[in-house]
C-alpha cells in the first residue's frame, strides 16, 4: 500500500523542484528596526504585558515585510530578537516564551490553549 503512493510524492516533489528552479534570480530584503524594548526590571512582567510588547514589534515587522514584498522581495530577513528584544535575565524572559509540551503529551496548544500541559 505504501509503495502505491510513492510515485505521486515523487511527481509532486519534482514539480516543486521545477517551479523553484524556474527562478534564475531572486530579490532579498534585510530589515532591521529599533526594537521596542521592555523596561529593565528584575520582576517578570505578566504574559499579557509581554504579548502587548511583542504585538507592537510584530506590527512594525509586518508593515516592513509587506512593503518589501510589494517592492518585489522573495526572501525577507528580519532580526532574530526583533519581536521581544534582548534585555532579559533568565527569570524576566519567561513571559515572552512559549510553553512546548513534552512530545509524549497528547495536546495541541493551538486548539486547547487553556489546558495545563504538565
Amino acid at each position: 500500500m505504501i509503495t502505491s503512493y510513492f510515485p505521486k510524492y515523487v511527481a509532486l516533489f519534482a514539480i516543486c523542484v521545477l517551479c523553484v528552479g524556474a527562478l534564475d534570480t531572486f530579490i532579498a530584503a534585510v530589515y532591521e528596526h529599533a526594537v521596542i524594548l521592555p523596561n529593565r526590571t528584575e520582576t517578570p512582567v505578566s504574559k499579557e504585558e509581554a504579548l502587548l510588547l511583542m504585538n507592537k514589534n510584530i506590527d512594525v515587522l509586518e508593515n516592513a515585510v509587506k512593503l518589501a514584498a510589494r517592492q518585489g522581495a522573495h526572501i525577507i530577513v528580519t532580526p532574530e530578537d526583533g519581536i521581544y528584544g534582548w534585555v532579559f535575565t533568565r527569570e524576566t524572559i519567561y513571559p515572552y516564551l512559549e510553553d512546548i509540551p513534552d512530545p509524549e503529551v497528547n495536546w495541541i496548544p493551538c486548539t486547547d490553549p487553556q489546558r495545563n500541559h504538565s
